[in-house]
């Protein structure tokens, strides 16, 4: 497996989760750097964003399993189905007129990584 594939794909699982823990422990405060503006306030509006943590240490986990399962090309696989969410996220943002700064720099970048990332490991490309 190509080392600089493999060293993006986990640092991109372990920043997912990092985000997702943010979005658990303090959904309001990580809400924040995403580029929507906050949702209304309402009794279970933290309880909707930590939904949002839940399903992120998720994704990074299943990077991370399949890392330490030793398949690359599962690793690979993996990567470049899960850049659909920064994807639809970007797209999502852009749509509600949200922070252009935030769908490009934070959720673009992310999805462009991610498939940077996936196809050495998909194709054995040293």
């Amino acid at each position: 497996m190509h080392w600089l594939a493999l060293g993006t794909a986990l640092l991109l699982a372990f920043a997912i989760i990092a985000i997702g823990t943010g979005y658990v422990a303090s959904p309001t405060t990580a809400t924040r750097s995403f580029g929507l503006p906050l949702p209304e306030n309402g009794t279970n509006i933290a309880w909707w964003l930590r939904l949002k943590g839940v399903r992120d240490i998720v994704s990074g986990l299943t990077v991370l399993a399949f890392v330490a399962w030793g398949a690359p090309r599962g690793v690979g696989i993996v990567l470049l189905v899960e850049a659909i969410i920064p994807l639809g996220d970007m797209l999502l943002i852009l749509a509600a007129k949200g922070s252009t700064k935030s769908a490009f720099g934070i959720h673009g970048l992310t999805a462009v990584l991610m498939v940077l990332a996936a196809f050495p490991m998909m194709t054995g490309t040293p």
